[in-house]
């Protein structure tokens, strides 16, 4: 009986968050062009925009990360590319100027390439997948199939934002990993309180010591 109760238990954050960690460092590790700091800054805004949504409402976007190049040639522009004829450095996805930008975009149709350097190449994309072959539980829609498909195809990464405010990452035509923004960042948010004590306390230590 107490076994099964410790099984219904929810598992704390730390560990939901190690264990997603994990699993996004063995991803990089399999990819050989994945640069850990920009699928860290893709999945943060992902994150970020599933949690904030956009005048009051919830929306869903899509991010392709890495084989650029294959991506664009196997889409089209939805409308007028609004990030067309910026210069590299001022479309990074770590740009927090840029993140603003794309938070405004991600109202609109479309999916954003970002190259494996994390500049991104263009907006409002769509994306000509097939979905043979591919295998996702019910539920799933349109913009789900075409990442699991442009993953699988292409060899690149899709991250999700669904509108039921959940991420997803794909690799492989299969999801990877299913990120909850309020656990991933409450997570965050806890470990830098953490550190900042630690910290705190570091420096107490060396005041003592010092006088």
């Amino acid at each position: 009986m107490s076994s099964s109760r410790h099984a219904a238990r929810p598992r704390p954050l730390n560990m939901v968050r190690a264990m997603t960690i994990a699993i996004l460092k063995q991803l990089c590790d399999d990819v050989s062009w994945c640069e850990p700091a920009v699928l860290e800054s893709t999945l943060e805004l992902a994150l970020e925009i599933a949690r904030e949504g956009r005048e009051g409402r919830r929306i869903g976007t899509l991010f392709t990360l890495g084989k650029a190049e294959a991506v664009l040639a196997a889409s089209r522009a939805l409308i007028l590319d609004p990030l067309a004829g910026h210069a590299p450095a001022r479309t990074h996805i770590a740009d927090p100027d840029l993140r603003g930008t794309i938070k405004e975009l991600a109202q609109l149709d479309g999916a954003f390439v970002i190259s494996e350097s994390g500049t991104v190449v263009a907006a409002c994309r769509y994306l000509d997948a097939s979905v043979e072959q591919i295998a996702l539980p019910l539920g799933f829609g349109s913009r789900h199939l075409a990442a699991a498909s442009i993953s699988q195809t292409l060899g690149a990464l899709a991250i999700v934002v669904s509108e039921s405010g959940v991420v997803r990452v794909f690799h492989g035509g299969h999801i990877a990993a299913t990120l909850i923004p309020e656990l991933w960042l409450l997570d965050r948010h806890h470990t830098q309180l953490s550190v900042g004590a630690a910290g705190g306390v570091e420096a107490q230590r060396l005041g003592r010591y010092s006088a």
